[in-house]
C-alpha cells in the first residue's frame, strides 16, 4: 500500500486541452467508466492507477479508487492470487464509491486478468488490454497457457486487444517491467481523452525526488503509450466534467487522517507498524517533525498505546494509530486511559480477520471489539468515517471530544478508505479547530483530581507540575482523590460518573438526515465507509419507483436520540454491513442462532425493533449494484408475505 500525499489543484483543462481521437475515431461521450490496471508486485499497477486518478480529477472528473493489494508481499509472478494493481471510478459528478463492475481491464498478463475475471469484478463485454509478450515466451506452458486464455476470454464474448507493451517501451528502457506502468498509462490517457501536460506534470511530481533523465525517460514513456493508442486503438471516451471553481485536494484516507491530526492540534503520534494503517503514520512523520510534533514508532502495539497514554497525561493530546490486531493488544491499555480518564484518540484502519485474516482486505469487524473489547465496564467514544474528507475532519471532532470529556474516542477507518482516493474542496483553516490550551495554572488547594460533576460526570484535568495537583495516577479503582480504594460504593461512584460523561455527550449530538424519503417501504441502515455505495443503491431503487431510504450512523457509541422514531416511519428496516452475519438460507440457521451483524445486533438490543441485515465478509467493498439487488429481493420477499 503506498501514499503518495496529497496534491492541490484549482486550473480544470479547458475541454479544447482534450486528446482528438484518432482520425475516423469520434470519442465516445459518456458519463462514467471504471478501469482497472492489474499485474505482478512490483510492476507499477498502482502507481499507474493513483497517477491516471490524480489527472482525471484534476480534469474535474469526479474519481474514487481502491488499491488491489496480495495478501501477500510478494507472491510468485503470473499468479491469480499474486494480482497487484488499481481500480479507477470516473465519472462526470461527484463519486462516493468504487461502484460495480469493470468497463475496461489492463492486464500486464493474463493470470492477474484471470483472477479478476474469477471474482467477478469485470463487467460482461469490457474491453481487456493484454500485454502480449506471453505468446512467444520461450517457456513452452506459459505460452500455451497465455493463448488458452485468450481464446476463453474472447469466446466469453469480452473485447480483449493484445498490446506489445513490453516491446514498446523496450524503445525507451532496458527493463520493460521499469516503464510498462507508464506506457500504459499513456494509452489510458489517449483512451480518455486527458489533457497531455497535466500527465506530464503528474509524471514530473510523482518521481520528484529521483534523477532527471529518470523523468525524461518516464515521460517518454507516458508520450509513447499515448502514441501508440492513438495509432492503433479504435476506442476513445470524453468524460464531460463541470468546471470547478473552488481548489481541491486529491488524497487517499490515510493520508486524510494523518493531515487530520496536524489540524487538530495533536502533537504525539504512537503507533507501531502493521497494514494497512502503517501509511498514516508514515506520511504524518513526513510532516509531523516540521510542526514541532513527534512520530513514536515503539517495540509493540501495547507499549504505542502506553506512549500515547503517557504524552496525554502530561499535557499532549495524543494520538494512535492500528488495525484490528493492534487493536487487540492495545485493550489493556485503553482500559487504563478510560479508568484514569486521561484523553487520548485511537484509530482502527480495519481489516479482515479474526487473528491476522485478510490483511490487506477490507472489512467492518471491529466494532463490538472497539466497543466492548475492554475488560470490565469501560465506555468510550466510538465514531465511524464514510469519506475521504470525513477522515480529516473526524480526528478533529475525535481530539475535542477527548479533551472536553477526558475520554477515549475510538475512529473506526478500513482499508478500502485507507488507500482510496478522492477530490475534496481544500479545508480552509479554523481557529476552532484547535483545542484550548491547557490550563496549568495553579489549582485550588484541597482540590480532588476527580472532582467528578454532578450532572456531566467529568472531572477537572491535572497536569504534572500544576501547583496542588500532585498526586499519584492509578489504573486502580479509586476514591475521588485517586487513592486507590475498593469500597464498593467508591467503585460505584467511579462507574456512574464515567458512565455519566457517556451518556452527557449524547446530548450533544445530532441525528444524520435520512437519505431518500423520510417514511417508505424499506430503510437501509449503515455506518463508515459504505454509505456512498448505500446511497448509490437507494438513488437507483428510488428512480425505479421503490419507497427506499438510508440513514448512516457517525456516532456508534453513544447513538444519537431518535433513530427508533425514523425506523418506526419504515415498514422494513435493515442494516447494509462489510461483516458477517449468518444467511438465512443455511439449514442450521433460524432465529434462535443466527448471529447478526455488528449494527444489526446492537439496534435489535437497544429498541427491541425486528431489524434485518445484507452484508458480506469477502474482504472486498460493497457495490451499490449488489446493495441494489439486496435491498429489491428484500422488497419483494416482503410485499410476498403481505399477499
Amino acid at each position: 500500500m503506498t501514499t503518495e500525499g496529497t496534491q492541490v489543484f484549482a486550473e480544470i483543462a479547458d475541454p479544447m486541452d482534450r486528446v482528438p481521437p484518432k482520425a475516423g475515431r469520434p470519442a465516445e461521450v459518456i458519463e462514467e467508466h471504471i478501469v482497472e490496471i492489474v499485474s505482478d508486485s512490483g510492476e507499477g499497477a498502482q502507481r499507474c492507477g493513483q497517477s491516471l486518478a490524480s489527472i482525471a480529477a484534476r480534469m474535474g472528473m469526479g474519481i474514487w479508487t481502491v488499491e488491489i493489494i496480495p495478501a501477500e508481499i510478494q507472491p510468485p509472478h503470473r499468479s491469480i492470487a499474486g494480482a497487484s494493481g488499481n481500480r479507477v471510478r470516473m465519472a462526470a459528478k461527484p463519486v462516493t464509491n468504487i461502484g460495480d463492475e469493470a468497463d475496461l481491464v489492463v492486464a500486464f498478463n493474463e493470470q492477474v486478468l484471470l483472477s479478476r475475471l474469477r471474482a467477478g469484478e469485470v463487467k460482461p463485454g469490457a474491453t481487456i488490454l493484454m500485454e502480449n509478450a506471453w505468446e512467444n515466451d520461450l517457456n513452452p506452458s506459459i505460452a500455451t497457457a497465455y493463448v488458452k486464455v485468450c481464446a476463453e476470454v474472447r469466446e466469453a464474448g469480452y473485447n480483449l486487444i493484445e498490446v506489445p507493451m513490453e516491446k514498446e517501451c523496450q524503445k525507451y528502457v532496458p527493463d520493460p517491467r521499469k516503464g510498462k506502468n507508464m506506457f500504459v498509462l499513456g494509452m489510458l490517457c489517449a483512451i480518455y481523452s486527458l489533457d497531455a501536460e497535466k500527465a506530464r506534470a503528474q509524471v514530473r511530481y510523482i518521481f520528484a525526488k529521483k534523477d532527471q533523465r529518470i523523468i525524461n525517460a518516464n515521460i517518454e514513456l507516458l508520450d509513447a503509450g499515448r502514441a501508440w493508442a492513438e495509432a492503433n486503438l479504435d476506442i476513445a471516451y470524453t468524460i464531460p466534467a463541470p468546471p470547478v471553481a473552488e481548489e481541491q485536494v486529491v488524497m487517499n484516507g490515510n493520508a486524510a487522517l494523518a493531515l487530520g491530526t496536524v489540524a487538530s492540534g495533536m502533537e504525539v503520534c504512537a503507533m507501531y507498524p502493521i497494514t494497512p494503517a502503517t501509511s498514516a503514520s508514515h506520511y504524518l512523520s513526513s510532516i509531523f517533525e516540521k510542526v514541532g510534533c513527534v512520530v513514536h514508532q515503539a517495540e509493540d502495539e501495547i507499549s504505542a498505546c502506553a506512549f500515547a497514554i503517557g504524552a496525554s497525561y502530561a499535557g499532549k493530546c495524543a494520538v494512535t494509530i492500528t488495525s484490528g490486531p493492534g487493536l487487540s493488544l492495545k485493550q489493556e491499555a485503553i482500559g487504563l486511559a478510560v479508568m484514569s480518564e486521561i484523553p487520548l484518540v485511537v484509530i482502527d484502519v480495519q481489516r479482515g480477520g479474526p487473528s491476522t485474516g485478510l490483511p490487506t482486505k477490507v472489512e467492518q469487524g471491529d466494532l463490538m471489539s472497539a466497543m466492548f473489547g475492554t475488560h470490565g465496564d469501560a465506555p468510550k467514544v466510538i465514531m465511524a468515517v464514510s469519506s475521504i474528507e470525513d477522515c480529516f475532519h473526524s480526528v478533529i471532532t475525535a481530539r475535542k471530544i477527548a479533551e472536553t470529556f477526558n475520554m477515549v474516542v475510538v475512529i473506526l477507518s478500513d482499508a478500502a478508505l485507507a488507500t482510496a482516493q478522492q477530490p475534496y474542496k481544500r479545508p480552509k483553516f479554523r481557529a476552532d479547530w484547535l483545542a484550548p490550551p491547557v490550563n496549568q495554572s495553579a489549582v485550588p488547594e484541597h482540590a480532588h483530581p476527580y472532582d467528578w460533576d454532578e450532572r456531566t460526570g467529568i472531572a477537572t484535568r491535572f497536569i504534572p507540575g500544576q501547583p496542588n495537583g500532585m498526586h499519584c495516577l492509578t489504573g486502580l479503582a479509586h476514591d475521588r482523590d485517586s487513592h486507590v480504594a475498593y469500597d464498593p460504593q467508591i467503585n460505584e461512584e467511579g462507574l456512574l460518573n464515567r458512565s455519566r460523561k457517556l451518556a452527557a455527550f449524547q446530548k450533544t449530538l445530532r441525528l444524520e438526515p435520512v437519505h431518500g424519503g423520510d417514511e417508505g417501504e424499506l430503510l437501509l441502515l449503515g455506518w463508515g465507509s459504505t454509505r456512498g455505495a448505500i446511497q448509490e443503491a437507494v438513488d437507483r431503487l428510488r428512480a425505479e419507483g421503490h419507497k427506499v431510504s438510508s440513514l448512516h450512523l457517525k456516532f456508534l457509541q453513544p447513538m444519537a436520540s431518535g433513530i427508533d422514531k425514523v425506523m418506526k416511519r419504515f415498514d422494513r428496516v435493515m442494516t447494509i454491513e462489510n461483516n458477517w452475519n449468518d444467511p438465512v438460507s443455511d439449514p442450521l440457521i433460524d432465529e434462535n442462532n443466527r448471529r447478526y451483524s455488528h449494527l444489526a445486533m446492537l439496534l435489535r438490543s437497544r429498541w427491541l425493533v425486528d431489524v434485518d441485515c445484507w452484508g458480506n465478509a469477502r474482504g472486498q467493498p460493497l457495490k451499490p449494484g449488489a446493495i441494489h439487488d439486496a435491498a429489491l429481493a428484500k422488497l419483494v420477499q416482503a410485499r410476498g408475505e403481505e399477499q
